[in-house]
């Protein structure tokens, strides 16, 4: 049986029973074979690199599970169809990038998303593009901090604001915690300069919301 770490657990349960589940970017497919084990009627480990589909194929022949498909793709090319798509690991402009690509989205469509860089670049895209972030959970490994989104298509297109792309729907108060120091942090290095005092003065209200927030 597999054992996943905190961040691919957190994303595991995200995924539908009984649901077609695709992995994008399944590296050793350890969450694949997970899903495969104990919620997804059928999984598709997919990856652009030949390593990592080499090294896929091993985890589920060791695993001796039968309903898991590896399978070469760049992004979303070459799967046809899943319930749930799991793209972690990746950065947030990447993951756009590779949800923009596909051909299945309709209203049940669930995605479950872990950046690795930009987290807010994805948010504000989500909603631009007409997606919705449903829920929004923490997780923490070997000391890093990461936001696992479960994203659903509504084709709405709305505009966030900055403080909403900053935090999403995230309530977990040590992430939350994060966002703010982060904030106070670049907020002090451009207070240097006479010419940036007013964008440091944005982002200082922004890390009182998000701390004020964080302790109601």
């Amino acid at each position: 049986m597999i054992a996943l770490d905190n961040r691919l657990k957190t994303a595991a349960e995200f995924c539908r029973e009984g649901k077609i589940a695709a992995d994008i970017g399944c590296d050793h497919a350890q969450l694949a074979c997970y899903l495969a084990q104990n919620k997804s009627r059928f999984v598709i480990a997919s990856d652009v690199r030949d390593g990592p589909l080499e090294a896929a194929r091993r985890t589920v022949a060791e695993q001796s599970v039968s309903n898991v498909k590896v399978v070469k793709s760049d992004g979303l090319k070459e799967i046809e169809f899943a319930d749930d798509v799991i793209i972690c690991g990746m950065g947030g402009e990447l993951i756009a990038e590779i949800i923009s690509g596909c051909r299945f989205l309709n209203s049940d469509t669930r995605f479950i998303l872990q950046p690795m860089t930009k987290p807010d670049f994805l948010r504000k895209w989500l909603y631009d593009e007409g997606f919705e972030i449903i829920e929004e959970r923490a997780a923490f490994d070997a000391g890093k901090c990461y936001s696992i989104m479960y994203v659903g298509y509504t084709g709405e297109r709305r505009t966030v604001d900055e403080l909403f792309a900053l935090t999403g729907k995230m309530t977990d108060r040590a992430y939350l915690q994060r966002v703010a120091e982060k904030l106070l942090k670049n907020a002090a290095e451009i207070e240097k300069s006479d010419k940036f005092r007013d964008r440091a003065a944005v982002l200082r209200e922004m890390a009182d919301m998000i701390l004020k927030e964080e302790t109601q």
